[in-house]
């Protein structure tokens, strides 16, 4: 059930992170606060399809 999800920029949208989530434990989009690097500061990454 574990998948692996890549973590975009809601900002920039670049694709910066992948992470794996848990389909049913959290079948909801993850949504996390990390480090952009183009920006050079921390904004809200969201899970891409």
């Amino acid at each position: 059930m574990r998948v692996t999800v890549t973590l975009a920029c809601t900002e920039c949208g670049d694709r910066n992170y992948t992470t794996s989530k848990n389909k049913r434990n959290h079948p909801e989009r993850l949504e996390v606060r990390k480090y952009c690097p183009r920006l050079k500061k921390v904004t809200i990454h969201r899970e891409t399809r």
